[in-house]
């Protein structure tokens, strides 16, 4: 019964966003983030919508590769393993009852953070079982020997994979080169050397730092009220020890040269990244940065890149430029992929057309059609409950304005071509940038 309701109330997801929609044309009528935090330290962020019988959770833990201490892949390898047994119960175990409530348990990591979410039907008698799975994956991990040499196998098979492609190879590299010594370089999922060296005591032993309710997010949506939330707040957050939070991302360093480094790799393409660090979350700068480089490689087929080297030279059929602001200052990225023949050109191409910009910003259509083209998108990327609650967990980790999903449309539209340029002069580094080049011939 669990799962037929859960089928129709996916088929029909778009009364969310019709919702949402509407709300965002008038911003006050938007449902505002309200905030608290649990009596043992968690932060929690919660907007009700009770259009739909669901509940979407998702809690998040400054516990991301960037705090792997010397063991590339610590964190991702932790993350992994807090479902594969809690409590007792097998990977198997927890699945079944899942799929019987109807309800999805997932999780993830990256370099900053990383975390849990349950999606449930907001009955209490599918809600409450569902709760209870979530609760022994966070605060009963089993950690056994024989799930982690499991798992560390299928990584290191996935890393000998990785080694095949020339993509994989320069995104890891550009990181390498872009972030020297800072933790943000190494690859999240860790190298062979670091997964040989792992044991399940230093999985258990990062869980127990970091896995805690002071350096935890909970993040709310669905069909609850606030004392409902309230009480799944201090549920979720009473499975965790109280602990404290993680100590402060250390400060990126800004590239002191511009570098090139040509890796061989047998294909027919070749696959270019070029950048530097660019930005973090909540950066003073955000709005004309992003605006900027929507103009510039972020739109797609309407940017300028793209424009440049796809539509008037035919060099590339997929160039582009963002930003991946972090707790600090995330890369800036500038990718292509050409025939080997054509490298040289189509790295020429680009640069020109960044220093260009760099030079003189954008024009005012190109302002005028990028404010429309963001502005216009938004709705789309909160237009269901599992967006939103991604949307409050990154503004509970990263401490941002509660109003930041209703002013977000009217920050874009503020922004000037000059504060566009200014922004672009002041932190894009267009001499002192790094080029990883994979592919072509030797």
């Amino acid at each position: 019964m669990g799962i037929d309701l859960l089928n129709r109330v996916v088929r029909s997801g778009g009364l969310v966003g019709a919702v949402w929609l509407c709300s965002l044309g008038t911003a006050l009528a938007m449902p505002p983030i309200q905030h608290w935090q649990t009596t043992n330290g968690a932060r929690v962020y919660y907007v009700p919508a009770p259009e739909l019988p669901m509940v979407d959770i998702r809690v998040v833990f400054a516990a991301g590769s960037v705090r792997d201490a010397g063991l590339p892949g610590l964190a991702s390898m932790t993350n992994h393993l807090l479902d594969k047994g809690a409590a007792g119960l097998t990977a198997n175990d927890l699945a079944a009852r899942l799929e019987g409530l109807g309800a999805e348990l997932g999780s993830g990591s990256l370099r900053d953070m990383a975390w849990v979410s349950l999606r449930s039907l907001s009955d209490a008698a599918l809600l409450e079982p569902a709760l209870e799975v979530l609760q022994q994956v966070l605060g009963q991990p089993d950690f056994n020997a024989l799930d982690f040499e499991r798992e560390r196998e299928r990584t290191l098979v996935s890393l000998r994979e990785d080694e095949q492609s020339p993509s994989t190879i320069a995104e890891y590299r550009f990181y390498r080169v872009v972030f020297g010594e800072h933790p943000y370089a190494t690859r999240p999922v860790g190298d062979a050397a670091s997964l040989q060296r792992m044991t399940p005591e230093d999985i258990r032993a990062y869980y127990e730092q970091y896995y805690v309710a002071g350096n935890a997010v909970i993040a709310i949506v669905g069909d609850v009220d606030r004392k409902a939330a309230e009480r799944l707040a201090e549920r979720i957050a009473g499975a965790l020890d109280d602990g404290k939070a993680a100590p402060a991302v250390p400060v990126v360093a800004a590239l002191e040269d511009a570098s090139e480094e040509r890796i061989f790799h047998p294909s027919t393409q070749t696959h270019v990244r070029m950048g530097a660090p660019g930005m973090r979350r909540g950066d003073p700068d955000y709005f004309p940065l992003y605006v900027g480089n929507h103009i510039l490689g972020g739109g797609g087929l309407v940017s300028r890149l793209n424009e440049e080297i796809r539509e008037k030279r035919g060099l590339s059929y997929s160039v582009y430029s963002y930003f991946s602001p972090m707790a600090q200052d995330g890369p800036y990225v500038f990718g292509l992929q050409t025939r080997n023949d054509q490298l040289d050109e189509a790295l020429e191409v680009m640069r020109a057309t960044l220093k260009t910009f760099h030079e003189e910003g954008p024009t005012e259509e190109e302002l005028v059609a990028a404010r429309k083209n963001i502005t216009g998108g938004f709705a789309l990327r909160v237009d269901s409950n599992s967006k939103i609650v991604e949307y409050l967990a990154m503004i509970g980790f990263y401490m941002l304005p509660l109003d930041y999903l209703v002013t977000f449309n009217a920050r874009v539209e503020a922004v000037t071509r000059e504060q566009i340029r200014d922004a672009f002069r002041r932190r894009v580094p267009v001499d002192h940038m790094a080029t990883v080049i994979v592919g072509g011939e030797k």
